[in-house]
């Protein structure tokens, strides 16, 4: 421990902190813009200086070590005024079109700016001309709105291991765009979004497909059906003032059903579905010697990555949609002969913590009756705007179920959200079936679970080891295919989440402010929801839920059937990294 002095009180910080780090121990916050806890400490903000005696001139607290005896002063009048003036600095090249903002109430910018009390107009000058790119399908980015702090470029390059964005030209031209002022759409952007969760203020940002939900809600010849993703529920009331971690499912189907869907499911009902497909196509591989290791396909993130940047492992990746696209499917073939609906009245909305959801919708062999499986795509954010919008107290609801016949999902269901879900849902129903069914089969396979981005097991199924893998981030994602190239690792199968900790953590949840971010493990706090979910649930194994048993039953006859490849499985093909 390193004894220093913060403010003329005596403390300890470990040995190796920064004066940030140190500060947040002894109960002080130091406000941040560019800082983002492991990639993103650079110390260009000037938003976190401090006075150190001895020192010449504030120094950068994010990136200066303390050490023994140091004196720090985090507020003196010196320290506020450098601080209001990096402020209005950054407002005076800023859109301050806030009031229309999407993030308007939850800017890091505005906020500092509110807490400083700073002039909006004390310095005028050359504005940096607005570069507004909406290219791609799942964002735009605005750079009138951006404070070039980086946490996007770290976010995309160290995170996800992508880095299809950084600062272009010097000075006062620096901008924050693709490599020769490329659209985002002709780069190898695989949709995550994490750039999104990370941006202090409304510089990037998903877009807004509400308008089109509640036109389809308006329009008396549609209907309407919504499904939400088991992480939805794990994040959605942060928007509503709950704490992080807070299970808000059924006040979340109760403000869907508000707002005027004809019907609301489940996800988790089609999280089942792939576990059925999924799974005996993995027992298939195993028992007839298919390619193996077999990889998950639940991500539309990871599965573009895969297409651009490990194009070999496409044969590996299981041939199942999503269990989005394969919710939609269910409802434009069999929910839609069951209910006498012509396919092409039905609109199928999904709310999703993902923005790559908004890209699937426009994938290849993704409309099992000639029409899109999903329509419409939007996010935890957008659902909670639209909830804000309708005037509905959040709040205020009574708990509500989904409806039926799909809207049943299983404690496996659920847990698809956090990064080793899709694989412990998997591993439960693969044992019950290949050790014959036994009731005492296990439910928890507490190894493939927590947030570490590579994660690996071995399981005795039927007297045969079962190696088993589990990545989250892009960047854990490459780093374990490449093991897997390189004859180092051998597995039987592998989960891939595109997003650290999985979709608890996805580009379209709530966003915290990186003070909550840097000193809050969002991904564990989540995905606990979801735990909790699972424990609680009677059904805990796929193959239970009684309403995928008669799914198969009356329409698909047994997993991986002809009519289920024809109408739940898709394909995949190898794409340019620029077009």
């Amino acid at each position: 421990m390193v004894n220093i002095k913060i403010n003329g009180i005596d403390c300890q910080a470990p040995k190796g902190s920064t004066i940030l780090e140190a500060c947040r121990l002894a109960g002080i916050r130091i406000p941040t813009l560019c800082y983002l806890k492991d990639i993103n400490a650079i110390g260009a903000c000037r938003i976190c200086v401090v006075e150190v005696k001895g020192a010449r001139s504030l120094v950068a607290s994010c990136v200066y070590p303390i050490n023994e005896g140091m004196e720090i002063f985090t507020s003196t009048p010196k320290v506020i005024e450098s601080r209001k003036t990096t402020l209005e600095l950054l407002l005076s090249n800023h859109n301050k079109s806030c009031l229309s903002c999407v993030r308007s109430g939850n800017c890091e910018l505005q906020a500092l700016c509110e807490e400083y009390g700073v002039d909006s107009t004390r310095f005028d000058g050359a504005v940096t001309p607005a570069d507004r790119d909406d290219s791609a399908a799942h964002m735009y980015r605005d750079n009138s709105k951006c404070i070039s702090c980086r946490r996007c470029v770290a976010a995309c390059e160290k995170t996800q291991g992508i880095g299809v964005i950084g600062a272009n030209e010097r000075g006062f031209a620096t901008e924050i765009n693709c490599a020769f002022d490329m659209p985002l759409a002709e780069t190898a952007c695989v949709s995550c979004g994490q750039c999104i969760a990370v941006c202090p203020t409304g510089a990037l940002s998903e877009k807004d497909d509400t308008q089109k939900v509640l036109d389809a809600i308006a329009d008396p010849e549609k209907y309407v059906v919504v499904q939400a993703a088991p992480a939805v529920r794990a994040s959605l009331g942060e928007a509503f003032g709950y704490p992080i971690g807070t299970n808000v499912e059924g006040k979340m189907i109760a403000a869907l059903r508000r707002l005027g869907f004809d019907k609301v499911f489940d996800t988790n009902f089609s999280a089942d579905l792939t576990i059925m497909e999924e799974g005996t196509e993995f027992i298939g591989r195993v028992q007839n010697g298919g390619v193996l290791p077999m990889i998950t396909s639940c991500s539309p993130g990871w599965i573009r990555y895969c297409e651009n940047y490990f194009p070999e492992f496409i044969p590996n990746l299981s041939s199942c949609k999503s269990p989005q696209q394969m919710f939609g499917a269910v409802v434009k073939t069999y929910y839609a002969e069951k209910m006498g609906i012509d396919p092409k009245n039905i609109v199928s909305v999904s709310v999703m913590p993902c923005t790559a959801k908004k890209f699937e919708l426009g994938r290849d062999d993704q409309s099992a009756a000639g029409v899109p499986d999903v329509d419409i795509s939007i996010t935890t954010r957008e659902l909670a705007r639209m909830i804000k919008k309708a005037g509905i107290m959040f709040n205020q609801l009574p708990d509500e179920k989904a409806d039926s016949p799909l809207g049943t999902g299983t404690g496996a269901a659920v847990i698809f959200g956090a990064t080793g879900g899709v694989m412990e849902a998997a591993l439960r129903t693969a044992v019950w079936t290949l050790e014959g069914k036994k009731d005492n089969s296990p439910i928890e396979f507490t190894e493939v679970r927590g947030v570490e981005g590579i994660k690996e097991a071995t399981y005795n199924v039927a007297g045969m080891e079962v190696k088993v893998a589990i990545a989250s981030g892009l960047a854990n994602a490459k780093a374990l295919l490449k093991k897997v190239q390189a004859g180092e690792a051998n597995y039987h199968f592998i989960e891939v989440m595109g997003c650290p900790g999985g979709c608890v953590n996805g580009g379209g949840q709530i966003i915290q402010p990186a003070d909550v971010r840097n000193n809050i493990d969002l991904r564990a706090e989540r995905a606990k929801v979801l735990y909790d979910i699972d424990a609680a649930n009677t059904l805990r194994f796929s193959h239970e839920n009684p309403d995928v048993q008669a799914l198969y039953k009356e329409y698909f006859g047994e997993p991986n059937s002809h009519k289920a490849h024809e109408i739940l499985h898709t394909s995949y093909k190898a794409q340019k990294l620029y077009k």
